[in-house]
C-alpha cells in the first residue's frame, strides 16, 4: 500500500511542483474561460490532458517513443502560449463552445507532449518495478488529483474576480491569458532549439 502512495504522491507532487510550473501554467490556460457551471466540460479537458499524459509516459516508459528532451522542453512553454493565444482570439465567445471539439484534441496533444517532459524521471523512478502498468495508473491518479486542485483553485480566483471585482469574463480570460504569455516566452528563449 505504502508504494501505491509513492506513486500517487509523486503524481500529484510533479503538478504541483512550484519550480517547475509549466503544467500549472497550461491548466491556468486551459479552464479560464470556464465556471463552476461548466464542470463537466472542465473535468473531461482534464482527464483528456491526463490520458494524453499517462499514454506518453507509458510509450516512453516501455521505450515505444524516445524524444530529444530539449525538443520536449522547447514544445512544453509553446503548448502554453498556443492555449493562450487561443483564448485571446475566441475570448469574445466566453467558454470557448463553437471550438469545443479543436479544444479536446490539442488538450490530449499537449498532454502527450507534456508527459514526455517527465518520461525520464519516470523511467529512473520506475527501473527497478517490473510491471510499469500499476505504477502509472498510480501515477496518472496522483496527476489527475492535483489538476482539480489547481483547476478549483483558478475557479475560485476566476469567480472572485468576475463577481466581487467586476471584471468581464472577457476581460479576466484577456488578462490572466497576457500574464502567462508574459511568463511563459523567458520559457520558449530559455529552452530554444536553434
Amino acid at each position: 500500500m505504502s508504494e501505491f502512495w509513492l506513486y500517487v504522491k509523486l503524481g500529484f507532487n510533479h503538478v504541483l511542483d512550484w519550480t517547475a510550473y509549466d503544467h500549472i501554467l497550461f491548466l491556468v490556460v486551459l479552464v479560464i474561460g470556464y465556471t463552476f457551471d461548466h464542470w463537466k466540460r472542465i473535468l473531461l479537458l482534464v482527464t483528456l490532458f491526463t490520458l494524453g499524459h499517462t499514454v506518453s509516459l507509458f510509450l516512453a516508459a516501455y521505450n515505444v517513443v524516445s524524444v530529444n528532451a530539449s525538443l520536449v522542453e522547447f514544445l512544453i512553454p509553446i503548448t502554453i502560449l498556443a492555449t493562450a493565444i487561443f483564448n485571446i482570439l475566441t475570448s469574445k465567445n466566453g467558454s470557448n463552445t463553437s471550438k469545443i471539439g479543436v479544444l479536446y484534441g490539442t488538450t490530449i496533444f499537449f498532454g502527450l507532449i507534456h508527459g514526455l517532459g517527465f518520461s525520464n524521471y519516470f523511467k529512473a523512478i520506475s527501473s527497478n518495478v517490473s510491471s510499469k502498468i500499476l505504477p502509472l495508473i498510480e501515477f496518472a491518479l496522483g496527476v489527475e488529483a492535483a489538476q482539480l486542485v489547481v483547476v478549483l483553485f483558478v475557479l475560485i480566483v476566476s469567480f472572485i474576480f468576475q463577481s466581487f471585482l467586476r471584471f468581464s469574463k472577457r476581460e479576466w480570460i484577456l488578462v490572466v491569458s497576457s500574464i502567462v504569455i508574459g511568463m511563459v516566452i523567458p520559457m520558449i528563449i530559455a529552452n530554444k532549439i536553434w
